[in-house]
């Protein structure tokens, strides 16, 4: 079927039970919402106004037969429109779940004849890598003057192309009557952006060398405290002790009255151990100080 023939059934379809309302007032919203899987939640609005209470009363009856009558008209419509589609384009497609709701609503300027027919397209768009919007559209489309066309798409896409430019994008895409869209339109190409494989392996690896880097030096920390508590912690002999700590302090006011412990364990050539002892002990005595400067002691006498 021509959709610009689908167009003007839906509009008779809905016109012709509110034959009192007046037909300058109507419009038509088409709201289209197209998601990632290629599914479509159609959304068709017909408003009205109702200016007398005859009008109220079509718009009345018309609401009291929506879903014995004219949901069932609407639903074999589309059914048939979706199924020439799928004919057209080599893709399965079937039309689905079909909701009607008919309000009335009062607003400042009137009340208004409210009209909603709801189903789901199912493959209406074409998904591969993007998403591929239109082709659907086989005989093209038509809107007629104060009718609206929307498109909505999934929020993490962008739109690639368009044909032909809407009159508003936002967050959703919108063209308003009057206006005849050619074969396969509207066409609109959505991409996703790819997630960045490379990028985040290099921060992965970046972060996993910060990390291991932490590791081992908190590890090497570690030992030498152990290591440097397991050596003092080794006994010396008083006398040779007494004779170790009269040594140190001799070599200390040789050079000022302070070196580096490891300096001090290389003048001597004593191990590390032997050194870390007599130096508490002097410590103990309170003949020197120990100052932490980076990883060594500053021994100081006093």
């Amino acid at each position: 079927m021509n959709w610009k023939i689908l167009h003007l059934v839906i509009l008779f379809t809905i016109w012709i039970s509110v034959a009192n309302a007046e037909p300058d007032n109507y419009k038509v919203i088409y709201t289209i919402d197209v998601k990632e899987n290629g599914s479509a939640l159609w959304d068709v609005e017909y408003r009205t106004l109702l200016s007398t209470q005859d009008a109220v009363y079509s718009f009345e009856n018309y609401s009291s037969q929506l879903n014995s009558k004219y949901l069932i008209e609407f639903k074999e419509l589309m059914e048939r429109s979706a199924q020439e589609a799928s004919n057209g384009t080599s893709r399965k497609m079937d039309a689905t779940d079909f909701k009607g709701e008919a309000t009335i609503h009062s607003t400042p300027t009137g009340k208004f004849g409210v009209v909603h027919y709801n189903f789901t397209w199912n493959s209406f768009a074409r998904n591969d890598q993007n998403i591929s919007i239109g082709d659907a559209f086989v005989g093209g489309l038509y809107l007629s003057n104060d009718n609206t066309l929307i498109i909505r798409y999934p929020q993490d896409y962008t739109v690639q192309q368009i044909i032909p430019q809407p009159d508003k994008s936002t967050d959703e895409l919108v063209w308003y009557g009057l206006r005849s869209f050619g074969k396969g339109e509207p066409r609109i190409i959505l991409t996703k952006p790819s997630f960045p494989w490379i990028t985040t392996a290099a921060a992965i690896i970046i972060i996993f060398s910060i990390v291991l880097g932490i590791f081992l030096v908190t590890r090497k920390k570690d030992a030498d405290t152990e290591r440097e508590v397991h050596e003092t912690n080794i006994e010396i002999p008083e006398i040779e002790m007494m004779d170790l700590e009269d040594r140190i302090l001799k070599l200390l006011k040789e050079n000022g009255s302070a070196l580096y412990q490891s300096e001090i364990g290389r003048q001597l050539g004593l191990p590390k151990s032997t050194v870390s002892s007599a130096l508490n002990q002097l410590h103990d005595k309170n003949l020197i100080q120990k100052i932490r400067k980076g990883r060594e002691n500053l021994i100081r006498m006093i």
